[in-house]
This record gives C-alpha cells, structure tokens and sequence, in this order.
C-alpha cells in the first residue's frame, strides 16, 4: 500500500516548500469553489504551474472544489471543471454530490476524492460513494480508529484522514455559527472562526470559549498504516512556509521511520515537540482512540503566543557562506539550527554576520533583510534557519 503525505497549500511559494519538505501531494484552492476564500489562492494559471512543477517532481495536485452550492453558486461549475481537467489536476476534493454528478457527465479524467466536509463516518456512505465513481473519501475528522478499520475493510478505498492542525467545534460542513454571528457562510468559503472567539459569561468576569485543541496524530501513525489509511492530510492552507516545512519534514521523518520499522519512542517524542512548539495551540489525537472530552477542548479562554523561533530562509551558500533571508531577531552567539529536506538538522553558533554588502553587524534585527552566517557545511536554497530548542541526541 502506498503511503502519501498530502500537505496544505495556499501559493506557489507554500507548494513548492511543501512538495521540497516531502509532502507526496499538496490540495489547492481555485478563486472560487472553495472553502478557503481568505487564503490567496490559485488562479488557473497558477494551477497550471503547480501542475507543472508537482508533475516534474512525481507528485500530485488536488484542488477543493468543496463547498456547499446554492444555485447562484452553479454558474461557470461545468467550465470551470473543465478548466481543471485541461490543466491535468490529478483530483478534485468535492463534498456537494452537484460537482461529482458533473464531473460524470463530463467525463473529467481527474480523480474523485469526497471531502471531509460531507462526514463520512460509516461503511455504507462511503459504498455509496464508490458506487457513482468515487476513490477515494476523506474521512470525518471525527472518526475513531475502529470506524477507520470497518471502513476500510468493508469498501476496500483509498482513506484519507486528517492527522494535524486545526478542528471544527461542530462537525466539519456542519458549523452555521460564522453564518449566524457574521453573516459570512462558512459552507461556501466564509468562515469567521466563531469557535475561535472568546465570550463573556453573564457574570461579565470569566470567558468562555468553544475551541477545540488542535489535532496532533503522532502517537498513532504507525497505527493509522496498520489498518489501512493511505493519505496523512496535514490541515493549513493559510499557514505560513516555516509552519508547513516543520510539520510536513517532521511527519515524512515519521512516516519514513514506520516504513523502515525503526520508529522509536524517543523519536515520537523528539517530533512531538518539534510540532507543539511550532504551534500555537495545544495539540491532542481528539476522537481517534476515545470520544473526545474536556482535555481536547478549551472552555475558559487560552493563550495563542507565537514564538519566534523561524529565524531566515537560505537564499543561497557559496564558499562557507550562507545568505539568509531574516524573519526574526537573533545576534552573534546565538546556537541555531539548520533543517531541509535533504538533511539532518545541523547545530551552529553564530560567530559573525555581515550584512549584504559583507558590513559585520553584531545583531540581525530587521524582517527580511538579507544577511550572512559562516557556514562550513554546504546548504541548500529553501532550507531554514531556527532557534536551537531540541536535539535528538537528548532524546535517545
């Protein structure tokens, strides 16, 4: 069984470092259709380069046509999947039975997934589905571990689970509350985040909230491979590259250690911390081995403080030296850490930095500056710089 870790993209640039990172497969968003309407998005040219640049690499391209249809919504639907066909998509992720019965019709080669936003949570939907064509369904996020295993042995598809990022209070496709507060519809691409906003109660002293913790499968990917999950759907098309390099390079390491049956306790715990710090929101598996309670949820406010551990994105290395493009402050004698794709991470302490015109500064202190490090080990364009945290060595 093949495995693919599919990753979030919301730009060209958020593609290009997910498929680099190790990502098998990333979904986009097209300016209509989807249910990520505030992220930047993919225009059809856009599309045709992702395609492009996925294709040259052995990867696949999937784009959401998933939200929920009112008839307005229906004008340009049947070019517009055209389009899509055309451009050579390997799929589309739809949850509105509208756009398979179309895509039939109009005989698109592209894949059909269903999307999480149609809740499949038994064997009977997901028969359904294979029925009008469908290959593959991606599984409510709500799913245990024993409606994941009767599902697929009783229909034999591919299943696609979520395994991190952000939860829906309500059942995902379910929610109207963004509809209700705003007035924005969270099925057609509005959501507000209502979940997310904090209350207060009558007592205009304590707040509430209704946000669920974040997901975070790393103790159970081995056990996901066992019983037959063929995609490990990371949530995130509005992220930022340092987010989708760390949680994607962090879970292809994972993935790569089940395959080659050397993943170890130490290792979960090593990445578990490289992806909680990352974050930030508390993280839990949620309703994966038990129903989830009050420990997956917040209820009385939280705290959401970023840190700022994304320190630049290499530009390039030439003779010892790194160019980096700064994304947050450090100075001389800071320890820092190296990370790619074709890499282990590399530990340096900062001894000089000189600015673009080789001036040694003693600080790095302005976003997106161009600055270089010494650097004796050669490093790749797109690797990342981060502040020093945690090292495997401690861990085993």
């Amino acid at each position: 069984m093949k495995i693919e870790l599919l990753a979030p993209a919301g730009d060209l640039e958020r593609l290009q470092i997910a498929l680099l990172y190790g990502a098998d497969a990333v979904y986009i968003g097209g300016q209509d259709y989807s249910l990520r309407a505030n992220a930047l998005n993919f225009s059809l040219d856009d599309m045709q380069k992702a395609v492009n640049f996925a294709h040259n690499l052995n990867k696949r391209v999937y784009v959401t046509v998933n939200i929920v249809f009112h008839d307005k919504d229906l004008k340009g639907l049947e070019k517009y999947l055209q389009d899509l066909d055309n451009i050579g998509i390997d799929g589309i992720i739809f949850s509105d039975m509208v756009v398979l019965e179309l895509a039939n019709k109009l005989n698109c080669k592209f894949e059909k997934h269903v999307s999480t936003q149609a809740s499949t949570l038994n064997h009977e939907a997901a028969l359904f589905y294979k029925n009008q064509g469908v290959c593959r369904v991606v599984l409510a996020r709500e799913a245990s571990r024993d409606d994941i295993k009767r599902i697929k042995e009783e229909t034999g598809l591919d299943l696609e689970c979520f395994i991190h990022g952000a939860m829906c209070t309500s059942f995902s496709g379910r929610c109207v509350l963004s509809n209700y507060v705003t007035n924005r519809d969270s099925n057609r691409g509005g959501c507000a985040q209502v979940c997310r906003f904090c209350f207060k109660c009558d007592n205009n002293k304590d707040i509430f909230s209704m946000t669920p913790k974040d997901l975070n499968m790393v103790p159970f990917i081995e056990d996901m491979i066992e019983i037959g999950v063929n995609s490990f759907k990371v949530e995130g098309r509005m992220r930022s590259i340092y987010y989708i390099a760390t949680i994607i390079d962090a879970y292809r390491r994972i993935i790569d250690l089940v395959v080659n049956k050397s993943l170890t306790l130490a290792y979960i715990n090593y990445y578990l911390d490289i992806l909680n710090r990352c974050a930030n929101r508390d993280s839990t598996p949620q309703f994966y081995d038990k129903l989830a309670g009050e420990s997956e949820q917040y209820f009385l406010g939280r705290d959401e403080v970023s840190n700022q551990d994304f320190l630049g994105k290499v530009l390039n290395w030439q003779d010892g030296i790194v160019t980096l493009e700064q994304r947050n402050y450090f100075k001389i004698g800071d320890v820092v850490e190296i990370f790619g794709p074709n890499m282990e991470p590399m530990t340096i302490k900062i001894d000089k930095i000189w600015d673009e015109n080789m001036e040694e500064i003693e600080v790095a202190r302005h976003p997106r500056m161009i600055v270089k490090i010494p650097c004796n080990v050669k490093v790749k364009e797109n690797d990342m710089m981060r502040l020093k945290v945690f090292d495997i060595k401690d861990y085993l």
